[in-house]
């Protein structure tokens, strides 16, 4: 038997697959016929939704989310009593709809996602139907210049940590690690300051700093998973006892989705750069953890033009960096790259 359908493909307008909330998602629904063929009709249906699900056998939990919804039909009526005749060759079928605002990133994690896509069924006479589907992005903008002014600004942590007992080894080690600013996108680079002190007997092993990406995932409003990972790190080494070192280092930032999902109440991300200290002893580790925001748009200087469907030529765009398959889950490789020495 011959094939009747030669193409039935989803083709939006940006080929960049990318939109931000309020924009209009159009393209049309392309099909190709060898043979006269009669339809019942064509459906189309825009999804925006956010899943949670723990896969654990023992304790199966689940939530859901939806952001879009959205069904129209591109050919057929529902009052029309017989199948519309599609002759052969090329048939273009065109949607255009506005995206809603305040929709929340694309997102793709171990646990759950974000995720937008259109979906097309063609219903032929015969009862066969032929389906396809095609993920487009949404990136939500956050604008640092929008953002608390105090993001702008450098901030400091200070410990000071005593160690065992003093007159068997023990001591005193002060700390004060400094941020450049309080914000940053992706394509930075954070500039860390650390000041250390060591005025134990004790040796530090050695000392670190790293990006960390924290993931809460919630259904029905509990925290069922939490993922953590180290983006970025910088390690530097000794500091015997009685001396001093001083780190004047960059993190640099990956392409990573914003400081939150606005939008999305199942998924929660939050961005810190953790200052580590670890005694060459059985004591415990010293940590700092400094709070940051990641954002989409960078802190503009005066005069700079504005323009919030455009990205700065500084910013790491997502559409040409971050990958975006139609399958899930997605992991990102270069959080598997090793630490690197100061």
């Amino acid at each position: 038997m011959p094939r009747k359908l030669l193409k039935f493909l989803i083709i939006f307008d940006n080929t960049s697959l990318l939109y931000f909330p309020g924009q209009f998602l159009s393209g049309r629904v392309l099909i190709e016929l060898q043979d006269e063929t009669p339809a019942f009709g064509l459906h189309f249906h825009v999804v925006g939704e956010g899943v949670v699900r723990n896969g654990r056998r023992q304790e199966r939990t689940y939530d859901k989310e939806n952001y879009i919804d959205f069904r129209m039909r591109l050919l057929g009526d529902v009052d029309q009593g017989g199948p519309a005749i599609l002759s052969p060759g090329i048939h273009s079928f065109p949607f255009k709809l506005g995206l809603p605002l305040g929709l929340p990133s694309t997102f793709l994690g171990r646990y759950g996602w974000i995720q937008f896509y259109c979906k097309a069924a063609l219903r032929e006479n015969n009862g066969i139907i032929h389906k396809n589907h095609q993920v487009f992005i949404v990136m939500n903008p956050i604008d640092l210049n929008l953002e608390k002014p105090i993001l702008a600004q450098p901030f400091t942590c200070e410990v000071e940590h005593k160690l065992g007992v003093v007159c068997v080894g023990g001591g005193q080690i002060k700390c004060r690690v400094s941020l450049d600013r309080g914000g940053y996108v992706p394509g930075e680079n954070i500039l860390v300051t650390a000041f250390i002190s060591n005025y134990s007997n004790v040796s530090i092993k050695r000392t670190k700093a790293s990006l960390t990406e924290t993931i809460e995932y919630l259904a029905r409003g509990k925290v069922v998973q939490t993922e953590k990972r180290e983006l970025a790190v910088l390690v530097r080494g000794k500091i015997r006892p009685g001396a001093k070192d001083e780190w004047h280092n960059e993190l640099y930032v990956p392409p990573l989705p914003p400081t939150n999902l606005h939008g999305c109440h199942l998924i929660k991300i939050s961005y810190d750069v953790f200052f580590v200290i670890e005694p060459k002893s059985m004591e415990k580790e010293i940590k700092l953890q400094l709070p940051i925001v990641l954002a989409t748009y960078p802190f503009r200087h005066s005069g700079d033009a504005v323009n919030a469907n455009t990205w700065p030529e500084s910013v790491l765009k997502p559409d040409t960096h971050t990958h975006y398959p139609s399958t899930l889950p997605i992991f990102r490789p270069w959080l598997h790259e090793k630490p690197s020495e100061a």
